[in-house]
């Protein structure tokens, strides 16, 4: 093959010289060839092998490394082998070509070689994403951390046989600039360690909601890896947060609630002061048709009745002695509605209750817990309570506060 190939060129009147070097780049090139094409059927003897295995197993670990192309990055070695064991042999009478050429084949195979930790990284996590005891945990972060270190030994290596120098002095190298790679991967660093510690500490899971108001983000934990955590807000967009800020900055996290037997409902009506006041007999008439509250206001009136009399309290002015008052009524009312509903888990707490006076009014605060803690049922049960109650609050002579807007209430 040499001689045809010297006669060729000499017929073509080419120079000595350069006919050595085409001689050695038409090797190059007929190897190159074969490798080809030996790659192409090691490629589909692969994906055969790798597709009959996974119809015969019930693992999905085997679909995933087809997912992830781990049959076509395995096929690529037999290829670059046979490469490495030819080139040389026809390359010895050319020294300046065999290097650079022997050369890059090992960059290439040191980089095939990342990429297939890479496919198989990514092969293991989708395959525990997929078990229930992992579902919630920070893979991501720690394929991460993996593949930084994996590249790092790579990028070594691959500066080693493009230089020809030993690895160790580029590790002594980079120890003299470990202040400025601890600068540059500070991000990855952080969120490593932050990883780390929110999954031993089980601060945050994937598919926790959260909700961080410093980044705008209210909604679910749908990824958390090395650099990021991604929150998917209820409106579906997507807020990216610093992992290390799990940590360092606050956040509410809504698992507890979601775990629990209920969701909070925590909401004040603003009660207008001038609108409260003692009920006299007339108006206990009136509320005692109120049959939430009939047995309550029998009971109770009989009770303050019997003490006035016993401190001889003179009734002619409704102000002495023991009274009921309509916001007290209203509260008891809103109380016995809320026991009663069937959609607020009476096992938690469920109160009514005032708080301090305001410039607004009074406010009658709910502190119940709907069974439903799906977000539109709850607002919907929320609304319906509150619906009831606003309407409610006329029937007790009572009033809202609220600023007002139309001429018709102008004094």
């Amino acid at each position: 093959m040499r001689k045809l190939l010297q006669e060729l060129f000499n017929r073509l009147g080419i120079n000595s010289t350069i006919t050595d070097y085409l001689e050695a780049i038409t090797y190059v090139l007929i190897i190159v060839l074969i490798a080809l094409i030996f790659w192409m059927i090691v490629k589909r003897l692969f994906r055969l092998i790798f597709s009959n295995i996974s119809k015969r197993t019930k693992s999905k670990f085997d679909d995933f490394l087809i997912k992830n192309k781990i049959p076509e990055t395995l096929s690529l070695f037999p290829p670059l082998l046979l490469l490495m064991g030819l080139l040389p042999q026809f390359l010895k009478s050319f020294p300046l070509i065999e290097k650079p050429v022997i050369s890059l084949l090992e960059v290439f195979s040191t980089i095939v070689s990342i990429i297939l930790v890479r496919r198989l990284l990514n092969s293991f996590k989708d395959f525990f994403k997929t078990l229930e005891n992992f579902k919630n945990k920070p893979i991501d972060s720690y394929i991460q951390v993996v593949m930084i270190f994996v590249w790092f030994i790579g990028i070594m290596f691959i500066f080693s046989i493009l230089s020809g120098k030993d690895i160790g002095t580029f590790l002594a190298t980079l120890g003299a600039l470990s202040a400025v790679i601890i600068l540059i991967f500070k991000d990855s660093i952080l969120g490593f360690v932050a990883s780390i510690q929110v999954t031993i500490n089980d601060t945050v899971r994937i598919g926790d909601w959260i909700t961080m108001k410093s980044y705008n983000a209210d909604g679910d934990v749908i990824e958390i890896n090395l650099s990021t955590v991604k929150v998917q807000n209820f409106d579906n967009t997507i807020t990216s947060i610093p992992t290390y800020k799990l940590v360092s900055d606050s956040f509410v996290n809504w698992r507890g609630m979601s775990e629990s037997g209920g969701r909070r409902i925590k909401r004040a009506l603003l009660i207008r002061v001038s609108s409260i006041h003692f009920v006299d007999e007339q108006d206990l008439n009136k509320f005692s048709k109120i049959e939430r509250i009939s047995p309550y206001i029998s009971k109770r009136k009989k009770e303050i009745e019997e003490e006035n009399k016993s401190i001889k309290a003179d009734k002619s002015l409704l102000l002495n002695g023991r009274n009921m008052t309509n916001i007290g009524l209203f509260r008891r009312y809103a109380l016995a509605y809320l026991q009663n509903h069937p959609e607020i888990n009476d096992e938690l707490t469920v109160m009514v209750r005032q708080l301090a006076p305001t410039p607004h009014g009074v406010p009658m605060e709910i502190y119940v817990f709907v069974k439903d803690k799906v977000w539109v049922n709850y607002e919907r049960i929320m609304s319906d309570i509150f619906d009831h109650l606003l309407a409610a609050i006329p029937f007790f002579d009572l009033e809202c506060f609220e600023y007002i807007s139309s001429p018709n209430y102008a004094s």
